[in-house]
């Protein structure tokens, strides 16, 4: 199964990944991290948190 990360070499902090699924993200030192991988089927709410990081630090990895 695939797994979210977060490049935090591109992340800004913006926080918009936690705007739009804080379900799986968190900010710490002003950074975002992925705090919860998603489950198969809730991939879709993680791919709207990628879709609008500005920086495209999110990623799915294998």
């Amino acid at each position: 199964m695939k797994k979210l990360q977060v490049d935090r070499d591109l992340c800004i902090g913006c926080c918009r990944c936690v705007d739009f699924a804080g379900q799986f993200f968190s900010i710490k030192d002003g950074l975002a991290y992925v705090e919860v991988q998603p489950e198969e089927d809730e991939a879709d709410d993680a791919d709207i948190a990628i879709d609008n990081c500005p920086t495209e630090a999110i990623e799915w990895i294998d």
